[in-house]
C-alpha cells in the first residue's frame, strides 16, 4: 500500500490514487481514495469528501509539495480549492500502475459493452445484440477506453465507432405488458415500471392490467423473464414499435 508523507504537516495519506492535470504550464495533482475516482466520474459517488483525501492541491503528491496560491489563481482563476479539485477530477488523468490501469480499463470496457448492448439494436432484426458481439466488434474496431471520460461519454464514442463496422442504432422499445391483477398486482407492476424509462399508458380491462412502456432494448429480456416468472407464463409482452433515439437525447 502506498504511503505519502507531507513534509509540512506530516499528514499520512494511504490508499492513494493521484489525479494529475497540466494547465497554464504547471502540473497540478490531487490525492484521492482508490476506486472512488471512477465512481465520481460515473456519478455513482456524489460526495466529494468520499473521493478526496484532502482538498489540498499539490504540484507533487508523492513529495508533499503543495501548489502556490498564485499558480492556482493563474491556472484556475478565482475558483476555491474544492472547485479546483472538481475540475482536476473531471479533466485530469488518473495515475495508476500498468496492472491497475489494465484492471480499470477492463472494468470500464465491460460497463461500456453492457451499456451499448442495453441501448442499441440491430436495425435489420430490431433486436439487441448480445454483449459478446458488441465486445468483439469494439476490439476489432480498435476502440480504446479513455480513462478521463466517464462511462456515458465512452459509450457514446463506442456507438459512433461501431456504426462504421456493423448495422447498429440507438433506440427505445415501445412495449405493452399485460397480466392479471391477481398474478402479481401492485408488486409486479412496481417492479416492471422501475425497469422502464416511462409509462405511456395504463388501463384495466376487467381484471387484467395493461401497461404501455418505453424501455431501453436491453431491458426487454429482463421484463420478459420477470413477467413470465411472476405470472407462471400467463403474462403477455407485445413489442409495439422501436423509437429511434436522436443524439441529443439523454443516454441514461
Amino acid at each position: 500500500m502506498s504511503k505519502i508523507f507531507t513534509p509540512t504537516n506530516q499528514i499520512r495519506l494511504t490508499n492513494v490514487a493521484i489525479v494529475r492535470l497540466k494547465k497554464a504550464g504547471k502540473r497540478f495533482e490531487i490525492a484521492c481514495y482508490k476506486n472512488k475516482v471512477l465512481s465520481w466520474r460515473n456519478n455513482s459517488e456524489k460526495d466529494i469528501d468520499e473521493v478526496l483525501q484532502t482538498h489540498t492541491i499539490f504540484t507533487n503528491v508523492s513529495k508533499g509539495q503543495t501548489a502556490k496560491k498564485e499558480e492556482l489563481q493563474k491556472a484556475f482563476g478565482a475558483k476555491d480549492d474544492t472547485e479546483i479539485c472538481k475540475e482536476i477530477l473531471s479533466k485530469g488523468e488518473l495515475q495508476v500502475s500498468e496492472k491497475e490501469r489494465q484492471s480499470v480499463l477492463d472494468s470500464q470496457l465491460n460497463s461500456i459493452v453492457n451499456s451499448v448492448a442495453a441501448l442499441c439494436v440491430n436495425p435489420e432484426t430490431r433486436r439487441p445484440y448480445p454483449a459478446t458481439i458488441i465486445e468483439k466488434s469494439l476490439k476489432d474496431a480498435h476502440f480504446n477506453v479513455k480513462m478521463n471520460k466517464n462511462t456515458k461519454q465512452n459509450t457514446l464514442e463506442a456507438i459512433k465507432i461501431l456504426r462504421d463496422h456493423m448495422p447498429i442504432e440507438r433506440s427505445r422499445m415501445k412495449l405493452r405488458v399485460s397480466f392479471a391483477g391477481k398474478e402479481g398486482g401492485g408488486k409486479l407492476k412496481e417492479s416492471v415500471v422501475k425497469l422502464a424509462n416511462a409509462v405511456e399508458h395504463e388501463e384495466w380491462d376487467e381484471s387484467t392490467l395493461h401497461l404501455t412502456l418505453l424501455i431501453d432494448p436491453g431491458q426487454y429480456r429482463v421484463i420478459d423473464e420477470l413477467v413470465r416468472n411472476e405470472t407462471k407464463g400467463k403474462g403477455l409482452l407485445e413489442l409495439l414499435e422501436l423509437k429511434e433515439v436522436v443524439e441529443s437525447d439523454e443516454l441514461f
